[in-house]
């Protein structure tokens, strides 16, 4: 995806020191800049002599001009004073973006008793009219630039952001129907496009089998690239190179067909008309676009690849998911769960430095193409996307990686707070067995994305929500 646009329309009131908003103007950018995010900052500079929002109606005109044209993906209104909320809610309401509210605490009053900013004052009002003007925002405790909590707040924003720009573009591959028995991935594709905007592209395993012969057939640089990253980066343990190249087609066949479509995420019927089609399983070409950004979920899960798209916006793009099952309990850990899938985990998150490339272990035909072994463990977030009855929401629980025995597949065993109060939840509903992973703590900025996507809730498990708005505020910073 291409960098988050962020509009800065720091604002002012004539009332109050002019010449202090415009030294916080130059501060917070300054700060800004200095967390390190790949992001496009757009601002008000040429629009007026000092680059604030402060002039009514003419001044929203020109604000809006700018950001339209530049294609903002989410707008922030720092109030350097009191600010002018008026401009402030009709600039929002137009543009229709994530709203980030805050300003820098107040000083002292000045000896005579004058005060130069009067900034927390001002929050109170634009938050009021930001409402009065049904406009979604998020907020940032009032405090001084360098606190700990603007950073980590501004960072959530815009991880936030990033959610609901990729949910608002969602163009999914469908290659296949879902499997004949598995009823739990039945989607309703006419409601995700109504509800969401959510489209999807969907082909037929005929259709991606001819494109991997016409792949396979010729020597291209995106096929040899595909081979020698397999040969370099996987033991293959009773495969050919024949097997080799034919899943490197797949791979090259599914990305190509993903990008000429401009589809975010794939969900494919992984099996079993495919190997019997094909001779290959997609496990290894699912696992290396996902490690591309391109993530694949397996059984044709459409709620799947939406979460995992999800799931890594709130990374903005910079670690890959892994698409699991939530298959057994720990032997001995009561509160232990295996996360395993057939071999589709990136290769990239292998504990071992050359992880197995085999032949499948379950089904009769024994086909190659499954990427098997542990990977690592650590803090990570796990999320499902689901629905059912015209109601979406999204689950979200923190986990951690523990020691346990040896399966076959991709496979990672976790430790969650309370097993059977996730299990109950999971059971109930409106989830499945499947659930997506990522080795970072996303879960504030998907709570915080929520804010910003109508008919979907979120739906904490550890930490609960209580925390999750407690950690926003800072409460564990002071």
């Amino acid at each position: 995806m291409a960098k988050l646009k962020l509009g800065y329309a720091p604002t002012r009131r004539f009332t109050f020191s002019a010449e202090d908003a415009y030294r916080y103007k130059v501060q917070i950018r300054e700060k800004m800049e200095s967390f390190g995010l790949e992001i496009d900052i757009v601002d008000l500079e040429g629009i007026n002599s000092e680059g604030l929002l402060y002039n009514d109606l003419i001044g929203s005109e020109e604000i809006l001009k700018r950001f339209k044209e530049e294609n903002v993906d989410a707008v922030f209104f720092p109030h350097c004073n009191f600010g002018t909320e008026d401009t402030v809610a009709r600039v929002a309401k137009e543009l229709g973006k994530p709203v980030l509210l805050w300003g820098p605490r107040d000083e002292a009053p000045l000896e005579d008793g004058m005060r130069l900013r009067d900034t927390q004052c001002g929050l109170f009002a634009t938050g009021k009219v930001l409402r009065r003007f049904n406009v979604p925002f998020t907020y940032i405790t009032n405090c001084r630039v360098d606190d700990p909590i603007f950073e980590r707040g501004f960072k959530n924003f815009i991880a936030a952001a990033n959610v609901v720009k990729a949910f608002n573009s969602l163009r999914i591959l469908q290659i296949g129907p879902r499997p004949t028995s598995f009823w739990t991935m039945m989607c309703n594709e006419g409601e995700l496009l109504e509800r969401f905007g959510i489209e999807l592209h969907p082909i037929t395993l005929e259709d991606i089998k001819r494109a991997s012969k016409k792949v396979e057939k010729k020597d291209t640089p995106e096929l040899a690239e595909a081979i020698e990253y397999i040969k370099t980066n996987l033991d293959a343990i009773d495969v050919s190179d024949e097997d080799i190249r034919r899943i490197a087609s797949l791979k090259v066949a599914m990305k190509t067909i993903a990008t000429e479509n401009k589809c975010t995420a794939i969900a494919i019927q992984c099996w079993s008309s495919l190997q019997d089609s094909m001779g290959i399983m997609p496990c290894l070409a699912n696992a290396i676009l996902t490690d591309e950004q391109i993530p694949v979920t397996c059984e044709t899960d459409i709620h799947g690849a939406i979460t995992s798209v999800m799931v890594q916006a709130a990374t903005l793009n910079t670690c890959p998911t892994f698409f699991a099952d939530l298959t057994i309990r720990h032997p001995e850990n009561d509160n232990g769960e295996l996360l395993f899938h057939c071999g589709n985990f990136p290769v990239s998150l292998s504990v071992e430095d050359k992880p197995q490339l085999r032949r499948h272990f379950l089904f009769d035909d024994h086909s190659p193409g499954t990427h098997e072994g542990e990977i690592r463990g650590g803090s990570m977030t796990l999320a499902r996307f689901d629905g059912d009855h015209g109601e979406y929401s999204i689950f979200l629980g923190k986990a951690k990686g523990i020691e346990g025995p040896y399966t076959r597949g991709s496979y990672v065993w976790v430790e969650v707070n309370d097993w059977p109060l996730w299990e109950e939840k999971l059971v109930k509903g409106p989830y499945v067995h499947h659930s997506v992973g990522i080795h970072a703590n996303v879960i504030p900025a998907l709570y915080e994305a929520c804010n910003y996507i109508p008919g979907l809730n979120p739906d904490p498990v550890d930490p609960t929500e209580e925390e999750i708005k407690a950690w926003l505020r800072g409460s564990d910073l002071k």
